[in-house]
């Protein structure tokens, strides 16, 4: 068991590294924190809420930019080494298949987490400055300095260290974009737009929460992309994420109302990861509180969803040729 669990550990370690160095891996990540940059600026033209669309827009493009990194991070690590033969050099020593699987599914989640983490950090950010509504409103400094500091920072010392040192630059960025940003979140938690200090404020509790639920979802579907990638290459296991990720933003709407008396679609409604469970944006902006029973039945329900799928995973690669 000991055993089992380091060399779990290990291959967990080893693959996150991997994973934050794929190019593809930064660069959905900087195209996702340009996206959250311009919220604000897009939000601005709409007839609307102007603070809620900003809000709808960046957890649309936190759940999307995590879609997309869990497909290509786990076919990256996972199914690019079963088609080149690589995994040979693990499965043919005393690694069990079961605990290879969940290894990688430990090291893709670490880097997911660490993306999602600047990014979330980016979005509180954003939030925090607002939208403009007049010409007559003002910057918020403390957003723009800290925020700009930590970005060209991180930048700057990732490629002075690549030119240098050869470090690799992708995992070398994300890696310092992660403490910058935490640091410049914590300065401007503590001052607010005008410089004067303040007590912590960052988020409100609803908007960490839901931040947390949109996470949970983005663990079932890395879930989904593990199982598939132990089959299947990038297109075909990017297309059935993309699948999961619709039809669990509409299967309450599509299933549920014709499971009377149907099995199969009852059996679709089982089989489906409901991710409405996780989308917060709709109590965010209308200000529900997450009640403690919500969170907890939601985090079960994660739980139970990607433990089937990585024994579904487990499944598919014990019978799966690999030399």
């Amino acid at each position: 068991m000991i055993n089992a669990t380091r060399q779990l550990l290990t291959i967990g370690r080893n693959t996150f590294i991997e994973s934050i160095r794929q190019p593809i891996f930064s660069v959905l990540t900087l195209v996702a924190i340009m996206g959250l940059i311009l919220n604000p600026m897009l939000a601005m033209f709409t007839i609307d809420d102007d603070n809620k669309i900003m809000i709808d827009m960046g957890l649309s493009t936190l759940f999307i930019a995590g879609l997309l990194l869990a497909a290509f991070t786990a076919t990256g690590v996972l199914a690019h080494e079963i088609e080149n033969k690589t995994v040979l050099t693990v499965v043919s020593k005393p690694v069990s298949r079961p605990v290879f699987v969940l290894g990688k599914y430990v090291g893709v989640v670490g880097a997911i987490a660490l993306a999602y983490w600047i990014l979330a950090i980016v979005f509180l950010l954003g939030v925090r400055h607002g939208v403009m509504q007049t010409a007559a409103e003002g910057l918020d400094g403390p957003v723009l300095s800290f925020g700009v500091a930590a970005g060209a920072g991180a930048l700057l010392i990732a490629a002075l260290a690549n030119y240098f040192y050869h470090w690799s630059f992708t995992s070398t960025l994300v890696s310092l974009l992660g403490l910058f940003l935490t640091g410049a979140g914590l300065f401007v938690g503590f001052v607010d737009k005008h410089w004067d200090p303040q007590s912590f404020n960052l988020a409100e509790s609803s908007l960490a929460w839901g931040l947390f639920l949109i996470f949970l979802g983005l663990m079932v579907l890395t879930a989904v992309a593990i199982a598939a990638s132990t089959r299947l290459g990038q297109i075909m296991t990017l297309i059935i994420c993309t699948g999961a990720f619709f039809l669990g933003l509409i299967s309450d709407f599509m299933f549920s109302r014709g499971m009377s008396g149907n099995r199969l679609v009852e059996l679709l409604y089982r089989i489906t990861p409901n991710l409405q469970a996780f989308w917060t944006a709709d109590a965010i902006t209308e200000k529900n509180p997450f009640t403690l029973g919500y969170m907890g039945w939601t985090a079960a329900y994660a739980a139970c969803f990607i433990a089937a799928l990585l024994s579904l995973a487990i499944a598919l690669f014990q019978t799966r040729e690999v030399g």
